[in-house]
């Protein structure tokens, strides 16, 4: 059976995947918006940064698997053939994740950053089209493909240690029947 080796092949595998890429994007966008509402980089907004990080990354490991993920799925399948190319069906998915995503995740950092309040819908109107180029920008040119890089690797990997066990057994075979 010839698997795609730069997807995750299993369940550990695809929350080790799925880590990878939430671990990046939250970071990087966590910290692009909180640098563009204060102004400035400095100590203080990077003690900020680190403290809404876990936050952030929890909401994110929920909210993907269980909503935004099933939603870019089957909007994948709508808009893509099985004969359509990896690449395809992958900047699909990257596509509907993000716009999911970084609908989502606009109008709950700035709940989790200024509160519910009057102003949350004119923030998230003004945050999100930058939210959603910057987080598309991202995971088609640097995230996923770092994921997926990982994924090789791993595989490869797995796919050594695998060859060396079965040539050790069929070695071992060999020196058994002689």
């Amino acid at each position: 059976m010839n698997q795609e080796a730069r997807l995750p092949r299993n369940a550990k595998e695809g929350a080790l995947y799925g880590a990878i890429i939430s671990t990046l994007t939250v970071l990087f966008m966590s910290s692009i918006n909180i640098i563009f509402g204060v102004g400035e980089f400095n100590g203080e907004v990077a003690l900020t940064i680190l403290k809404v990080f876990p936050i952030i990354w929890v909401i994110v490991m929920i909210i993907e698997p269980v909503v935004i993920g099933r939603i870019a799925e089957k909007l994948t399948a709508i808009f893509t053939e099985p004969t359509d190319s990896f690449n395809a069906k992958i900047l699909f998915r990257i596509l509907f994740t993000v716009l999911g995503m970084s609908f989502c995740m606009t109008f709950i950092g700035d709940i989790i950053g200024n509160g519910l309040s009057s102003q949350t819908f004119n923030h998230f109107l003004a945050n999100w089209p930058r939210n959603f180029l910057i987080a598309l920008f991202a995971e088609s040119i640097l995230i996923q493909p770092f994921a997926r890089f990982v994924m090789v690797k791993l595989h490869a990997s797995q796919d050594k240690k695998k060859s060396s066990a079965v040539g050790v057994t069929i070695h071992g075979l060999s020196e058994q029947n002689s």
